[in-house]
């Protein structure tokens, strides 16, 4: 019996991210070229064809870029809300699944996963909880700010992949053009890195055994700057803190 997850790559040149039980292995998202993923999910010794179905959380292209294209190669069933269906082009798709965030968990197999809802400046965006094995992740990026149902979703998590996307200071002082730092830092941007410390000290992190910072932005972040925040906000988990890498897969997590 297993339940553990990698990811492909985070940032904003691609996401994904891979789940696997006893029954099933899943990705969520695949912003990466089909053959870029492949190669990623050989490094971690999965073969594409055993792969049961793709999430896609928004319609984003360094999250969909490689959607379509994987999803005919291997016949893969695909779930996204109807607004990110409606919002991008993904070719014939083998067949579609609409995900209603308000429905409560999907059952696949031995793996439950719940959409839940997300402020960010897409169609009908959201985010997963995922459960098997009376073990449960939290997966939230690609989110402006945090909202009262998002706090509630990710209470008592055993795994957390959690954006820290930029330090507000240097989004203020670096390269991006005033537009774009607006929409980055605005309430349908993405999370800051004292957004994501603040919701740490809001949820029970004493169960998390795997804190993943994610969706790093490589312009106006860095490592050591999340990590300050993690030690100042919720010291404990600076001892399970990991990086989501953009070029390269991460190694296996595995709740134990």
């Amino acid at each position: 019996m297993s339940f553990r997850f990698a990811t492909l790559g985070s940032g904003s040149r691609g996401n994904a991210l891979l789940l696997e039980t006893a029954d099933v292995r899943v990705l969520v998202d695949c912003g990466f070229p089909a053959r870029e993923t492949e190669k990623r999910l050989a490094a971690l010794s999965v073969d594409p064809q055993t792969l049961s179905a793709i999430f896609v959380t928004h319609e984003h292209g360094d999250h969909i870029r490689g959607v379509g294209a994987l999803a005919r190669r291997y016949q893969l069933p695909v779930w996204m809300t109807d607004g990110t269906y409606r919002a991008a082009h993904y070719g014939q798709l083998p067949k579609l699944n609409r995900l209603d965030c308000h429905a409560g968990w999907i059952s696949m197999g031995d793996l439950e996963l719940l959409p839940f809802p997300v402020p960010h400046d897409a169609r009908e965006p959201c985010q997963f909880l995922f459960q098997s094995e009376g073990k449960r992740l939290g997966l939230l990026t690609d989110t402006g700010h945090i909202t009262p149902h998002i706090q509630q979703k990710l209470l008592g998590c055993d795994g957390l992949i959690l954006e820290f996307n930029h330090d507000a200071e240097l989004l203020r002082n670096g390269p991006y053009p005033p537009r774009l730092q607006a929409r980055v830092g605005g309430l349908h941007g993405h999370l800051s890195n004292h957004q994501a410390g603040n919701l740490l000290k809001q949820v029970d992190g004493s169960q998390l055994q795997c804190l993943v910072a994610s969706h790093l932005s490589e312009k106006n972040n860095t490592p050591q700057k999340v990590g300050q925040v993690v030690e100042e906000k919720a010291p404990r988990l600076t001892e399970v803190l990991h990086f989501a890498e953009q070029d390269t897969q991460s190694h296996w997590f595995e709740f134990g």
